[in-house]
């Protein structure tokens, strides 16, 4: 998925190239390659173009990438991913085989390449042990916090009630080591200031934001996909146990024999750990026939031509205190192609995707059927919907609003020795 840099004029870009242009910033992104983490993509591409020195660490894309390798334009720094079960201890295989993977790759760049800024996405914030080495040796280190690992993992672990205290004292230490903390939304600015006590001058919100076609183009040659279906719904993202598919599945299940609705087709676009149980879920219910489980889609081109052939899109994650907190990219993706939205009413959700939802109230699946069917049953709400969608986006949350807070993040924290 090629991410397209925003133009200089539009996001202040050219006003910072003189400041700090020999430094050199070092991603660090543990749970995903490069290619399908937007938001790191959107960030490097942003200080390539305002003069820094970018290189990722990450796990490989595929096998052929190798160790070193160039993916539009960012300089990457890969390492083999292991396969682990999604349970407690397969996720500390993973960290600590990874932690360790990093590590080197680090030391192996430092000697390479150099570099003044270590960028550490979390999950997981054990991350945040792997760069103090480097900061004793006088490098700044930039905290990106993408998820809250504590509520994240209890979501996922829900039994395993022992590592949370472990998972706090992890994240206090990385916000301990940030000489800048960034985060994705206000919410978790607040926990970073509560839980962190983080003070508010080394916090910069940085937002998730489309960086790719305006939506006009994006809708420009509608695709036909499943035109035996009245009503096409669509749900791109995460396959994960926090992610609200096991609801989705109910939620067609009430759509279908509670509501007597058959004229539509469901649409999943992506992967992830939970996709076995999911399907089970969906041939239990009996609703396996109604939803189409398309996999993961890497081109741009392709993911654009599923979005063009929603009527309305989902975001089916229940209320929870991780997801009440959270920012989905997918709304933005949503938003940004124009199309209606149902999902429940989480504080972060609503502020993303304000009047361009309908909300259920929290976790009552059946009152998000009906919503489904008030979108299906008037076109011109659907219009309205859309419309609010792509305003919203071109005005206010697209990607080029986010870029003078991530420069600004970083004039802060490199001045602190000037």
């Amino acid at each position: 998925m090629k991410v397209q840099t925003a133009p200089a004029a539009n996001t202040g870009i050219e006003s910072s190239r003189s400041d700090y242009p020999s430094v050199s910033i070092l991603f660090i992104i543990e749970n995903c390659p490069l290619q399908r983490d937007p938001r790191v993509r959107n960030e490097a591409q942003a200080l390539l173009s305002a003069g820094y020195k970018v290189a990722v660490i990450c796990p490989w894309g595929h096998k052929s990438q190798g160790f070193r390798a160039t993916v539009d334009e960012i300089l990457v720094y890969g390492y083999p991913p292991i396969r682990v079960e999604p349970n407690t201890w397969g996720y500390l295989l993973e960290y600590t085989y990874a932690t360790l993977a990093i590590f080197a790759l680090t030391l192996l760049v430092l000697i390479r390449e150099g570099f003044s800024v270590i960028h550490v996405a979390n999950p997981p914030d054990t991350l945040a042990l792997t760069v103090l080495p480097f900061k004793v040796l006088g490098k700044k280190i930039i905290y990106d916090q993408h998820d809250l690992c504590p509520e994240l993992l209890m979501n996922k672990f829900c039994r395993s009630k022992w590592i949370v205290p472990v998972l706090l004292v992890l994240e206090r230490w990385a916000y301990h080591v940030a000489d800048h903390v960034i985060t994705v939304n206000e919410s978790y600015k607040s926990t970073a200031i509560c839980r962190g006590a983080v003070p508010q001058t080394k916090i910069s919100v940085v937002r998730n934001g489309p960086n790719s076609p305006t939506s006009s183009s994006l809708l420009a040659g509608q695709n036909e996909i499943c035109r035996d279906s009245n009503h096409i719904i669509l749900y791109a993202g995460t396959v994960g146990v926090q992610d609200g598919l096991d609801c989705l599945c109910r939620i067609i299940s009430h759509l279908r024999f509670d509501l007597g609705r058959e004229d539509f087709r469901c649409l999943v676009v992506g992967d992830g750990d939970a996709l076995k149980q999911i399907k089970d879920l969906a041939v239990h219910l009996g609703v396996d026939d109604k939803i189409d489980f398309i996999g993961w889609v890497s081109g741009r081109s392709e993911y654009v031509r599923y979005l063009n052939s929603a009527e309305i899109c989902i975001s089916p994650e229940p209320a929870t205190t991780y997801n009440a907190a959270s920012t989905f990219i997918k709304i933005m993706d949503y938003m940004e192609a124009g199309k209606p939205i149902v999902a429940f009413d989480l504080k972060e959700t609503r502020y993303s995707a304000g009047d361009a939802a309908l909300y259920a109230p929290a976790n009552d699946e059946l009152r998000f059927a009906q919503c489904l069917t008030t979108l299906m049953d008037f076109p011109q709400l659907r219009t309205e919907l859309g419309r609010h969608g792509e305003d919203r986006i071109r005005e206010e949350l697209g990607w080029e609003y986010s870029v003078p807070h991530l420069l600004q993040a970083y004039r802060t924290c490199l001045s602190m020795d000037h």
